[in-house]
């Protein structure tokens, strides 16, 4: 695997992750460094993280968790995408939203985003590559990607405010339905 292939690899990787932030960067209603980091980190270290565990898990889990794991992403991300479309439409403040960089929210997210990188890792492992520099590879872009798509996010926020919350919500859970109906029609 060059590294050409690895780059084209870990932006496609990156690409869910980009979106999300994007929706992230909308809904947050200041973008400091702590926000910032938080999500461009997680995103970055899960991105890095499930090539690892699915080259480790190899051909053991393979066959169990590919018979079900578009269904988690696509639950995960519709669940968050779900709440981010009511809070939208109910009007609320952010003082009473959930902070998406913090908590469990964050981690469903960086979970749900990483997914098809676990994927990505049985991939490797079946090629029989060595698996250090494109999970560093994946992790970066993706971290670099997510902090791009937070500050995408945040211009669209203040020029298209609640209804831009409303698409971000709608995205996510395409986002969960494209990974779904991709896995359903290629069994």
């Amino acid at each position: 695997m060059n590294l050409l292939t690895i780059f084209i690899l870990a932006a496609a990787l990156a690409m869910d992750a980009f979106a999300v932030s994007v929706t992230v960067g909308i809904i947050l209603p200041r973008l400091s460094f702590r926000p910032i980091f938080r999500l461009s980190w997680h995103f970055g270290f899960f991105q890095f993280i499930m090539p690892i565990l699915g080259w480790a898990a190899g051909f053991t889990v393979r066959k169990w968790i590919a018979a079900f794991d578009h269904w988690i992403a696509f639950g995960l991300l519709a669940l968050i995408g779900g709440k981010m479309i009511y809070e939208s439409l109910r009007n609320v403040s952010f003082k009473e939203k959930s902070d998406p960089t913090r908590g469990w929210s964050l981690v469903v997210l960086s979970i749900a985003t990483s997914i098809d990188a676990l994927a990505v890792g049985f991939t490797i492992a079946m090629l029989g590559v060595n698996i250090l520099l494109p999970c560093v590879i994946i992790g970066l872009v993706a971290g670099l990607m997510t902090y791009i798509g937070l500050h995408l996010g945040r211009q669209l926020g203040k020029r298209f405010g609640r209804t831009m919350e409303l698409i971000g919500g709608l995205i996510l859970v395409a986002i969960g339905a494209k990974i779904l109906l991709q896995h359903l029609t290629a069994a």
